[in-house]
């Protein structure tokens, strides 16, 4: 392809920043995807596991298979929501505590970097267009039949 598409370039840039993200969380013995989840759960009040997917943006299995883990590598652990016992709630251990704080450390450390790196109107066009992809997806306008 002569010119790369903008799906490429999305594409392109997000394997970049998963398998650097990858390979930092590898380092504590860790994955992105676990990071990601230490990130999305409040470290003080404990989030409901059925909001977990839909705030990272997960289908139900995969987030299973990660929450699994996280229990039995000691990061979290589940107890009944006392104001709903039908529900759960996932709360971090003092090593899932730990382990958020790398993860945060992390993603910092890219975004100080990035931001030092392009232009602050550079980074605003960026997150603008990005936001506006997002809308397109979410408000069903590049694949709604109705607008053939």
């Amino acid at each position: 392809m002569k010119e790369k598409t903008i799906d490429y370039v999305l594409r392109a840039t997000w394997m970049a920043v998963s398998k650097m993200y990858n390979e930092e969380a590898g380092k504590a013995g860790s994955t992105m995807a676990t990071g990601f989840a230490l990130l999305s759960i409040d470290p003080e009040k404990g989030t409901p596991s059925t909001s977990l997917g839909p705030k990272m943006g997960m289908e139900a299995t995969s987030l299973s298979r990660i929450l699994k883990s996280m229990e039995e590598k000691g990061l979290i652990v589940r107890r009944k929501n006392p104001k709903d016992g039908r529900s759960v709630l996932l709360y971090l251990t003092p090593f899932g505590q730990e382990m958020r704080e790398y993860s945060k450390g992390v993603v910092l450390r890219f975004d100080e970097v990035v931001k030092s790196s392009v232009p602050e109107k550079d980074l605003k066009t960026f997150i603008k267009v990005a936001k506006t992809i997002t809308d397109l997806i979410v408000e069903k306008k590049i694949y709604d039949p109705s607008l053939k």
